[in-house]
């Protein structure tokens, strides 16, 4: 499955992103290691603008992004539910991650992304 389709974003979002990128959290980095240069296959793109938010990974081609939870993530599970739902409007499919998963269990993070990936492409 193709997706590939060109998804909205707010200037604010965009802005954002360039800020993100320059200042990810230790969970971020240790994904980002194991994910780029298409490793896994898929081309992912850090701190990607979507509507008026940003995703903390996303595969363009098959429309999956990815998102690490941290403890700020603890207090927000409305927000962060609302934003999800709007993203999905879109087509996008969800991945998400607590830290946790990153830091003590990185291979079964790896395996649901492969996964994932390989459902998306067929």
């Amino acid at each position: 499955m193709s997706f590939n389709k060109i998804l909205p974003y707010t200037k604010e979002a965009r802005q954002l992103s360039r800020s993100l990128r320059k200042n990810q959290t230790e969970t971020e980095k240790m994904l980002w290691q194991k994910i780029r240069f298409n490793q896994l296959g898929v081309m992912f793109f850090r701190q990607f603008p979507i509507l008026d938010y940003v995703v903390d990974f996303y595969a363009k081609e098959i429309g999956l992004a990815i998102e690490i939870d941290g403890k700020y993530h603890d207090n927000q599970f409305l927000e962060d539910a609302h934003r999800q739902v709007r993203i999905e409007k879109l087509g996008v499919y969800f991945l998400r991650f607590s830290n946790k998963a990153i830091l003590e269990d990185m291979d079964t993070v790896l395996s649901e992304i492969e996964a994932i990936i390989i459902e998306r492409i067929d």
